[in-house]
């Protein structure tokens, strides 16, 4: 009597996912997008123009970074970024006068730290909805933020950091090197650590990660946890370089990170996924709307154009999985 192996159909088609989405079409469609946006506007590719892709996509990216993790663990979304990025930006301008520059922006990380583990406690260990859960958070936290500053715009008053942030360290524009600094960070976290294997065994397959002690509960609480923190990392840079600030400076935010981490092949049903993809999915969205922006496309219409290319993303991701066998 003999045997042979097999490889299981959901594993094959997951290399198959992988090599469409993050080996194929991410490269193609960067490619395409350069080669459009520089046939339709002489502006496109002046080094002026793409130094300022650059740079908008950097904020954004610091929070992509956190946000990679929570779709890996199968965290759906956090929703609660905007708020993070709210109370950064506010505590770093707004305790300014009595704290000083560094001390107000380190206050204004924690406190979004701080929010993004009460996320985690009620996500990971209470197994709250996290939808519904980053919702509430934020919505207190951006309530506290309001309350703090009189719902009001508070202006920041220190030049020389704004000058620094705003300018370059060997020819690069600090907030990009900041920016990689975080990005290469994640990636390593999330593919060389034992950390970042918790992670894909959870958002893969839960019951056999909890039959192997892998630590479910800390591991979704820890990538909301990382989330919040980099988002009100994020807000804290951002108040910093325009030096003025609002309880609403966050909105888009949220939507802005998970377009990106989605059109870059990131599985919203978790366990599938890396770094490089999800910057690849950015730097893609950031150039879809830039273009846009260079050819007077209307607000609305690139609203349109954003929200199509999520529900593409998301209905290729699903039968992609569902045709390896994914529930």
């Amino acid at each position: 009597m003999t045997s042979t192996s097999t490889v299981p159909p959901r594993a094959t088609d997951e290399k198959r996912a992988n090599k469409l989405l993050g080996g194929v079409a991410l490269p193609v469609g960067i490619l395409g997008l350069l080669i459009v946006g520089s046939l339709l506007s002489e502006q496109f590719l002046t080094t002026r123009n793409l130094t300022n892709v650059v740079i908008n996509m950097s904020i954004v990216g610091i929070i992509v970074v956190g946000m990679t993790f929570v779709f890996i663990v199968r965290g759906l979304a956090d929703l609660s970024v905007p708020a993070m990025v709210g109370i950064g930006a506010l505590l770093a301008l707004g305790l300014q006068p009595a704290l000083g520059s560094v001390l107000a922006a380190l206050v204004g990380v924690l406190a979004a730290s701080l929010a993004g583990l009460i996320n985690g406690l009620l996500i990971g260990y209470a197994r709250l909805n996290p939808v519904i859960t980053t919702l509430a958070t934020g919505t207190i936290v951006l309530g506290v933020a309001q309350a703090a500053v009189g719902g009001v715009i508070v202006y920041g008053n220190d030049p020389e950091l704004q000058a620094f942030l705003t300018g370059r360290l060997i020819g690069v524009p600090v907030i990009v090197l900041i920016f990689l600094a975080v990005a290469l960070g994640g990636h390593l976290l999330l593919s060389r650590t034992t950390f970042g294997r918790w992670v894909y065994a959870t958002g893969s397959n839960p019951e056999a990660a909890r039959a192997s002690a892998i630590p479910l509960q800390f591991t979704k609480g820890a990538a909301f946890w990382m989330t919040a923190t980099l988002s009100g990392f994020s807000g804290v840079l951002l108040g910093l370089t325009l030096q003025t600030a609002r309880p609403g400076v966050g909105a888009g935010y949220e939507f802005d990170a998970i377009t990106a981490v989605v059109v870059g092949g990131v599985s919203l049903l978790g366990g599938f996924g890396s770094m490089p993809r999800a910057l690849g999915g950015l730097l893609l969205v950031t150039l879809l709307s830039n273009i846009m922006v260079l050819n007077g496309i209307p607000t609305e219409s690139q609203g349109l154009v954003m929200g199509s290319l999520i529900a593409a993303a998301v209905a290729l991701d699903v039968y992609l999985r569902r045709r390896g066998g994914a529930s």
